[in-house]
């Protein structure tokens, strides 16, 4: 396979519509593959929010670059949602093949969640990178009240163009805007009109009965403005660690790091997923 050659995927019940895209980094040999799901806004290989910079763990691992549907070269996920964790569950289901690593990043995790669950036997390791799944931790204060905002956020949510919307994130999180080509536009459309995955269901008795290896991973996100971390990373932390605890996995946070730390701090988290792949695989 090529390094950026599109895998074609099929839901158990038939085919999907159109195929994800996949880039495929490394040698076919080189062991169990790992597939990367990549969170809003972003794309497999996106340099911003993907996966770009675990590009140097292709010299000993077989890497998968998921574009989820709705972003990159993948199709839309349907007329209901552009994106959906449920149909990344399938489509992620289906790339496990006879067995493979899983890395999912924000929405991504969530998605991943859902894949594990369901084809246990085919996943030889589970990590999560700031999850966005708030209903494993909804009985936490913090996560409990970043749901109540986030609701009433969607149920008053105002008209945007997805140029509006990328000012718009970029003066609450203090980041500097991004350039508005039309990938990142596609990508921030999905974003806007996909399905929220802070209210999907997890299967937590599941994931902690499974017995591959689990890590769950945070930033400590105090680089970053104080609304931002108050009311996106408190939560988010939060969130992280109880789902470790409830999933019995292993919780680790990377300093200098907020939500992306596969972005902020790559070269740690680099070392941390090639010790923990290898210690998975016997």
């Amino acid at each position: 396979m090529s390094p950026s050659a599109a895998v074609r995927v099929f839901r158990a019940n038939g085919p999907l519509s159109g195929r994800v895209h996949v880039t495929a980094l490394g040698a076919e040999t080189a062991g169990p593959p790992v597939i990367f799901v990549h969170g809003s806004t972003a794309w497999g290989d996106d340099p911003v929010f993907g996966f770009a910079a675990q590009r140097p763990l292709a010299g000993r691992f077989r890497l998968l670059l998921v574009d989820r549907r709705g972003y990159g070269d993948s199709p839309d996920a349907g007329e209901a949602f552009a994106g959906d964790y449920l149909a990344d569950a399938d489509d992620i289901a289906e790339l496990l093949g006879d067995g493979a690593h899983l890395v999912g990043h924000s929405y991504g995790g969530v998605g991943v969640m859902l894949a594990a669950a369901r084809r246990p036997e085919a996943v030889r390791s589970l990590t999560l990178i700031e999850p966005g799944c708030y209903q494993a931790a909804a009985d936490d204060p913090a996560v409990a009240a970043a749901l109540r905002a986030n609701r009433a956020a969607y149920a008053d949510l105002p008209q945007m163009t997805p140029e509006q919307w990328l000012r718009a994130v970029a003066g609450s999180t203090g980041m500097p805007p991004l350039e508005p080509t039309p990938r990142r536009l596609r990508a921030v459309s999905t974003a806007m009109r996909e399905r929220v995955c802070w209210e999907a269901g997890i299967p937590l008795p599941a994931l902690n009965a499974a017995a591959f290896p689990k890590l769950v991973v945070s930033g400590t996100w105090e680089t970053a403005p104080a609304p931002y971390r108050e009311h996106g990373g408190v939560p988010l932390m939060a969130c992280a660690r109880i789902t470790a605890d409830r999933i019995g996995a292993r919780h680790v946070s990377v300093p200098g790091a907020a939500h992306y730390p596969h972005v902020d701090a790559p070269a740690e988290l680099n070392a941390l997923l090639a010790g923990f792949w290898t210690a998975a695989v016997p």
